[in-house]
């Protein structure tokens, strides 16, 4: 695949994560507090969950480190990120979570997995093949890098924060769901989704390339339809939930 041809399959991709947004903003995914088994075969949550993100981890890792690009200081960070970011989805999260006898739409896992195949293989090719991709030492102290490499740890520290709230907020043996409360959860009512999002900014600014942006944007297109659904999950649900809370955005959305 040369330059030119890499560069117009990512502005498609892009071009369908715009397509589908209305879409997305219209249908609910029906797993986790939304499940239904309207959709099809059900496999339990977090066998499910393991293997939709795992193969973004996996993918990424083979693209980069099988290239033809030789991996730079600064391209083993852009690989440090997207790494540690995938160990703690597809592994340390789903076996954290209290999820015994919840499941989730086989189907569901199957689109999940595929979204990740298509964002991995893209930003792995990138860093692993692109002649672009190879990032001179002085691109440490490059803007674009500097505040790239802070977004993206603001993200990861507001995406684990709120992970743990919401991780901890069932005590052993608890099934139910609650108001979270402290930190993000003051303003917003997925921080954990915020979080992410800005992670993924954070990441397309440090490598200021065509992928990451790719990934930044179907991340948004991905999160921000999902928050907005648990915003109004948790005010039809909760009569005493805080009404001055926004989704996703900080006194915005």
């Amino acid at each position: 695949m040369n330059i030119f041809q890499f560069e117009y399959l990512v502005i498609a991709w892009i071009g369908v994560a715009i397509f589908l947004l209305p879409l997305l903003f219209r249908i609910t995914a029906p797993y986790g507090r939304h499940s239904k088994t309207s959709w099809g075969p059900m496999i339990p949550n977090r066998l499910g969950w393991i293997l939709m993100e795992l193969p973004s981890l996996l993918l990424f890792a083979y693209l980069f480190l099988t290239g033809t690009n030789e991996p730079t200081q600064v391209t083993w960070v852009f690989f440090g990120c997207w790494v540690v970011h995938y160990i703690n989805r597809s592994l340390i999260f789903p076996l954290r979570t209290r999820t015994t006898g919840k499941k989730m739409p086989f189907i569901i896992m199957l689109l999940a997995i595929f979204f990740n195949l298509a964002n991995a293989g893209i930003n792995g090719y990138y860093l692993g093949f692109h002649p672009e991709a190879i990032y001179p030492e002085s691109w440490l102290t490059n803007p674009y890098f500097l505040i790239g490499i802070s977004v993206f740890l603001i993200g990861f520290f507001i995406n684990q924060q709120s992970d743990h709230i919401l991780l901890n907020l069932r005590k052993p043996g608890e099934t139910g769901y609650k108001i979270p409360h402290g930190e993000m959860f003051r303003f917003i009512s997925c921080p954990n989704h915020f979080g992410e999002m800005v992670e993924w900014i954070g990441f397309a600014l440090m490598t200021c390339s065509l992928a990451g942006l790719s990934f930044a944007i179907w991340t948004a297109a991905n999160l921000l339809p999902r928050a907005l659904d648990h915003h109004k999950w948790y005010l039809k649900r909760f009569e005493e939930y805080p009404k001055e809370r926004k989704a996703v955005i900080p006194f915005i959305l």
